[in-house]
Parts: structure tokens; sequence; C-alpha cells
């Protein structure tokens, strides 16, 4: 194993800073609960992450390294569990998830032209546009490696149609970028596509795997579409309201690239005539000046639209418990019930 990938293993590992809110105490809780998984998981990333090309696992191992939660490998892995799974199936399948997860940030820190990811220099940023997307299509193979090494048709047809869903999240995105006439409905088609349809597809193989009726995988679908959904809506809210140290990456980035997201949309939709003028120049026509966020931050604030997006992440939260309502009481449900809270806690 080289440096860099040595650096990452150590980076992957379970430990956890002081939790500091319930929310954190929640993901503490789970990474806890699957422990053993997620070091097996963890091992197997830093792994496959290894190539002869060195520039692969060193840019690989730079993201990876960045300190992610490793929160949606986490719910394969609980979600198994939970279903009553033994084998050892869904580390490989969480590993899968998380490589899907991490291509999909490399490729979108370019597209974004983002400077930062998780408080730290972004890879794109580090080693140039070319060979961030590269990297990228390599931890896709390496995802549909570990699929077609499962041997199930049933879970590399969820995990491909996620990728693909994804990819049509993205591409919509940046077809609405800019757009003050988006609607709500397709912001809502667009964070389904490049957020909540992983987070589906992660809880949907736990039970996939663990051969579970076909109630339970759709409840577990359920609850990862509606987790998703509420996360994404909390980090556009985020966007406007948290700072940089909490957030992770530049506070104000949606609002610099013209990205249409729920808060823009409610504090358009409630503006007047010489607000919308002000979105249309600040995210149509990309003319921003010096104090045009802080002036975009207090027309949220006038208009109740971080308080309604949030609201609105409450309900998605609220469906997902819903969902696993399906399932009997014990350690993985209340550990996938708090990640409820600690997708929804991270706006406090």
């Amino acid at each position: 194993m080289n440096a860099a990938a040595a650096a990452a293993g150590a980076a992957i590992g379970p430990q956890q800073d002081a939790p500091a809110s319930r929310g954190e105490d929640a993901l503490a809780a789970l990474t806890e609960l699957v422990r053993p998984d997620l070091e097996a998981c963890n091992r197997l990333i830093v792994e496959r992450m290894q190539s002869p090309v060195a520039l692969i696992p060193q840019l690989a191992a730079h993201i990876v390294a960045a300190g992610g939660k490793r929160l949606r490998p986490l719910l394969t892995l609980a979600a198994a569990r939970m279903c009553g799974y033994r084998g050892d199936r869904h580390v490989a399948l969480a590993a899968c998830v998380e490589f899907i997860h991490t291509a999909t940030l490399l490729h979108d820190d370019v597209v974004d032209e983002s400077a930062l990811r998780r408080g730290q220099a972004s890879a794109n940023a580090l080693f140039g546009n070319k060979p961030s997307v590269l990297v990228g299509d390599f931890l896709f193979a390496r995802a549909f490696q570990l699929m077609v090494a499962d041997g199930s048709l049933r879970v590399l047809a969820i995990l491909s149609a996620a990728a693909a869903t994804i990819a049509e999240g993205e591409v919509l995105q940046l077809v609405t970028q800019n757009d003050t006439t988006t609607t709500e409905a397709q912001y809502l088609e667009v964070i389904e596509g490049k957020t909540a349809a992983l987070f589906a597809a992660a809880t949907e193989i736990g039970a996939v795997v663990a051969d579970r009726p076909e109630a339970e995988v759709v409840a577990l679908r359920s609850y990862g579409r509606n987790l998703g959904m509420a996360f994404q809506l909390v980090d556009d809210a985020l966007d406007y309201a948290a700072e940089q140290a909490e957030l992770g990456k530049t506070v104000g980035d949606d609002f610099r690239e013209g990205k249409i997201t729920l808060p823009v949309l409610l504090a358009f939709a409630r503006g007047d005539e010489e607000e919308h003028g002000f979105w249309r120049r600040v995210l149509e026509q990309r003319e921003q000046r010096e104090d045009d966020l802080a002036r975009a931050q207090a027309l949220l604030e006038r208009h109740g639209a971080l308080r309604d997006t949030l609201a609105r992440a409450r309900e998605y939260g609220a469906a997902a418990l819903t969902a696993l309502e399906s399932f009997p009481e014990g350690p993985e449900r209340r550990a996938l019930a708090g990640i409820v809270r600690f997708c929804v806690d991270r706006a406090r």
C-alpha cells in the first residue's frame, strides 16, 4: 500500500469527533453499531483504490481522506443488519455505494468549479479538472466491478439505475441553472436524482441481500429516498445560512453558481418586481456585486424561505421515520431513525 492509500486508510477509520448535538450522537451511535462491518468496508475501499497508474490512488486518496461521514455506506450496512442479514455481501456493496458517491463528488466539483470539498482544497483545485474526471470514471468502474462480483442481477439493476439517475439529476440541474422560471417540481426532480436516488439504493439493497419480502424492500427504498430529500433540502438552506467551517465548502457557492434551489424559488415567488429583477441579475445574468450575497440572505430571511425549506425537510424526515415502522424495534431501527435527526439537525 502506498503512502497516499495509507493516509486514506487512516482517515476513513471509524473514529468520530466528540458529538456536538443529538444528531451527531445518532451518527456516532450508528457508526459504533456497525463498526466491524465499516472497518471491513474501509479496508476494501483502500484496496480497490489501488492502480499501477500512480495518480489514480493519489487523487482518490485525497478525496477519500477528506473526512466524509460515510453516511451512505453506513445506511447499507445498518439496513442489511436490521433485515437480519448475517453474511458479508453488504460490506462490498457498501463500498460500491461509496465509490459511486465519491465519483459523483469528483465530477460535481469540476462542473461547479468548486475550490473546497469538506473544508479542504478540492481534488480539481489540486490536481486539475482532467485528472479529477478520469479518476471519477475509474471509481465508477470499480463500483461496477463490485456489483458484478456480487452476482445479483437485482442488485446490479438497483445500483446501475441509481448511477444513471444521478447523472440525469446533475444534467437537469445544469439545464435549470440560472433559470428563475424553474418550477418547484423541476427542483424536486433535480434533488431526487442527484441525491435521493443513491440514498434510496443504499438502503434498498440492504433488504435485497437479506432476501426480505417486497414490502420491506419498498419500505427501505422509501426511507432512503425521503432521507435523501431531507438531506439535500437542508444542504440547500445551509448554503445561505451556515458558517463555512460548518458547511465544509464556501458559503454561497450555490448563489455564485446561479443554482436554483428551493430557498431561492420561495423568495422569488413571494417577492415583488424589484426583487425579481435582483434575482434575475445575480442568477441569470451572473452580474454579482460584493454585497449581493448579503442581500440575497436578507431576502430569504424576509420571506421565510429558509424556515420553510427546513420545514419541508422535516416533512420528508417524518416520511422516512414512517417507513421504518415496517420493521421491528431494535438497535438498527433506532440508529436509522436517529440518522433522520442527524440530517435535519445540521441546520441548527
